[in-house]
């Protein structure tokens, strides 16, 4: 008897793990569609799009440069398990170009439609989201993608991404507000890499140059081009010198002993933080920008 029940016993135990495994599936076949986005800068974008009704993730983790990032098997394995990818374009993401040759996904550009500006020797320059307007194009392209791609939750989109637009135009004011604080010959941008052209552009700095004068901080320059930059410094006496937390920032301190200049080496152009002082977009931008209006003040 005590063998019967032990049996009975094993049979339900195996029978219960067997019916939670069939649930489990069942369960997984169901889910929320997956979209994955190259930056958690652009995750962020496509999350106030697509609100709940996706599960949006990034591949690239917090605080990486993708100029220099190296893809890793994990990254593969969330190609394969994510329905949509949605990439900045213009050339930005690099690192991607093998994990997709030939995978057959559907690959969305946020910048699509947009003219970058060119430069004859390093192409196009890909780092458009530094201007919010330029983002309200973005909001438009995920937009369409995901109705596309989830016809079901097109109201939703058009209303989240409606919703986000008018953020975005209230940042951009928030920004011209901010820069006005600054006097207009003391807009001068100093940088690691050609990262701020549409920034500079729509906010009436000039940019002075770049220690990597290349769009991509993948690169080196010149003993004649870090000549160069210091004696444009001096022209113009520029105050400060701007990086990103991921540059190395070697090069800036040598020019800023050459020059006197102040390196500020703690803005996120390319990626967002884990909470404070740049979880998102917006927060991010607004991060930078009084930064810059403080250390040009």
């Amino acid at each position: 008897m005590k063998k019967f029940l032990h049996t009975l016993i094993f049979m339900m135990t195996i029978a219960a793990l067997f019916l939670t495994g069939c649930g489990s599936d069942s369960k997984s076949s169901d889910s929320t569609l997956s979209v994955l986005a190259s930056t958690t800068f652009l995750a962020d974008i496509t999350r106030n799009i697509a609100g709940d009704r996706l599960v949006i993730d990034s591949l690239l983790p917090i605080g990486m440069d993708p100029h220099s990032y190296q893809p890793t098997p994990q990254d593969m394995a969330k190609i394969e398990q994510s329905q949509l990818i949605i990439v900045n374009g213009a050339g930005y993401e690099q690192f991607l170009t093998t994990l997709l040759a030939g995978d057959g996904k559907n690959v969305i550009e946020a910048s699509a439609g947009l003219s970058p500006r060119e430069d004859a020797e390093h192409g196009a320059d890909p780092h458009m989201w530094l201007d919010p307007n330029l983002v309200m194009a973005y909001v438009e392209n995920i937009r369409k993608a995901l109705t596309e791609y989830d016809p079901a939750g097109a109201a939703i989109y058009q209303a989240n991404a409606d919703a986000y637009i008018a953020q975005l135009q209230e940042l951009d004011g928030w920004i011209k507000t901010q820069v006005g604080q600054i006097p207009s010959d003391k807009r001068l941008l100093v940088t690691n890499h050609e990262a701020f052209g549409y920034f500079a552009e729509r906010y009436g700095f000039e940019v002075v140059g770049s220690v990597v004068p290349s769009f991509s901080s993948n690169a080196a320059p010149s003993a004649q081009q870090m000549a160069e930059l210091i004696d444009e410094i001096k022209r113009l006496n520029a105050p400060a010198i701007f990086l990103d937390t991921a540059d190395n920032n070697i090069l800036a301190k040598q020019i800023a002993d050459e020059t006197g200049i102040t390196v500020i080496d703690d803005l996120h152009l390319e990626s967002l933080t884990e909470g404070a002082p740049a979880a998102t977009y917006i927060e991010m931008m607004k991060y930078n920008v009084s930064r810059i209006v403080e250390a040009l003040n």
